[in-house]
């Protein structure tokens, strides 16, 4: 499905009304919605009114030149052209004073119908394509800013849960030190990734050994870990360094986490001889 067609409208300048229904005639095919004002000063009403794309405007007007018209209807409307039609004579004179109107184009008198026709055409093509391209920048611009605004939530809120489980680690850290029972927590490798106060106490001399960073082998003989078992209910016996029994229990991390390795608990056996 097609586009539907843009509404172009055209505003026409001049002081004398003959002039004007002359462009009003030779337009009219052309399909623009036309306005048309007897002087600079009528012009100005009808731009503080409503929008306008494309302004032709005669520059020897009594009350008001062109340019002047020109130059104040920028500060109405920026975004329309604006175009001069004048003598050929009077382009050098008054091209000091272009910068004032932002003039888009001369068109000379007595005007040729088709030249003026395609002008015009151009002119109405070259703001729709300047509209079309603010358009695209406001629309970037607002996709931008919209996604700093989810892209901060997002951080906002990573920066909470980051929160939140610093403070949950601070908490288990601390349960794990205050825990009466001996806890090493080794990863798959078999380095010791964590202890508590218990187990630094439990093993004396060994103490050094169960630092993080130390292999769980220098307290646990390689014969020991391989006899202990993740589902094992009861423990196997283990005497501790300073003669202490203890049952020793092993379990699987990473069945609620994403953490691997093992958890070695040392319960102490009271029924031991």
């Amino acid at each position: 499905m097609e586009a539907p067609a843009r509404s172009r409208t055209l505003l026409l300048v001049d002081d004398k009304a003959d002039v004007l229904a002359a462009l009003r005639r030779m337009l009219r095919p052309d399909g623009y919605r036309i306005l048309s004002a007897l002087g600079g000063e009528a012009g100005l009403d009808i731009l503080k009114q409503q929008p306008v794309d494309v302004i032709l405007s005669e520059q020897r007007m009594q009350q008001m030149s062109g340019v002047a018209f020109l130059s104040q209807a920028r500060l109405i409307q920026p975004d329309c052209l604006r175009m001069v039609l004048t003598g050929y004579l009077e382009i050098q004179s008054i091209a000091k004073t272009v910068n004032e109107g932002a003039i888009y184009k001369f068109l000379t008198k007595p005007w040729d119908d088709e030249q003026l026709r395609a002008a015009l055409r151009e002119a109405f093509a070259h703001k729709e394509l300047a509209d079309d391209n603010r358009r695209l920048a406001a629309e970037l611009s607002q996709a931008m800013t919209l996604a700093n605004q989810r892209l901060q939530a997002l951080l906002e809120e990573k920066q909470r849960q980051l929160s939140r489980d610093e403070k949950v680690l601070s908490v288990l850290h601390e349960v794990m030190a205050v825990l009466p029972l001996p806890l090493l927590g080794v990863d798959d490798s078999g380095m010791i990734a964590v202890t508590n106060t218990a187990a630094q106490q439990a093993f004396g001399e060994g103490a050094q050994a169960l630092f993080p960073g130390q292999q769980v082998d220098v307290l646990l003989p390689p014969e020991l870990l391989c006899a202990v078992d993740t589902d094992d209910k009861e423990g196997i016996a283990f005497t501790a360094p300073d003669s202490r029994p203890y049952r020793l229990f092993c379990r699987a991390l990473g069945e609620h986490s994403a953490a691997s390795g093992k958890l070695f608990i040392f319960v102490p056996d009271r029924g031991a001889a």
